[in-house]
């Protein structure tokens, strides 16, 4: 499982503009500054901005496993909108994360997710969470999403209605 490499936003990737619309929507990834690094049809890569607000141990400086949680559950069910030729609302069913090792002070993590299987009613993602190298991760993660159709929007995302990804 590789990332592609990073582009800047572009407003010719309609994938990219859905993801970080998406992201934009949700107020807790907001607070943490969660922003979208690449996004198109072979996955997404977010980034979590260390900061203040996301240290656990106050000592170390370490980042807390809740906001690693975060930003890898929210890589995972943001990546299904990389896959789908019109937004749906595909809250998690089942998330598993294996941590590696903590995360280092001082940098910010990146989360990387792929959907590797689409079903009529779920959705399958992995991913990594790292910091310097996606060879050197934090964090291995699995998830599955439900899909609930496209009969049920987030306000905000009525535009994806009709359009293909």
């Amino acid at each position: 499982m590789m990332p592609p490499s990073f582009e800047p936003a572009m407003s010719d990737n309609p994938i990219f503009e859905r993801t970080q619309r998406f992201l934009s929507l949700l107020k807790h990834c907001q607070v943490l500054g969660l922003r979208v690094e690449h996004a198109d049809e072979k996955g997404l890569t977010l980034r979590l901005p260390y900061s203040e607000w996301i240290i656990g141990n106050p000592q170390t400086r370490g980042i807390h496993g809740g906001a690693i949680t975060t930003l890898m559950d929210t890589t995972c069910g943001i990546s299904t909108a990389c896959v789908l030729p019109e937004f749906e609302i595909c809250p998690t069913l089942d998330l598993r994360i294996d941590y590696m090792h903590p995360a280092e002070p001082d940098h910010d993590v990146f989360g990387f997710a792929e959907c590797y299987r689409v079903t009529p009613t779920v959705i399958f993602t992995r991913g990594v969470a790292y910091q310097r190298d996606i060879n050197e991760p934090i964090a291995h993660v699995v998830g599955a999403f439900m899909r609930m159709g496209k009969a049920v929007s987030l306000p905000g995302m009525e535009k994806d209605r009709g359009s293909a990804a």
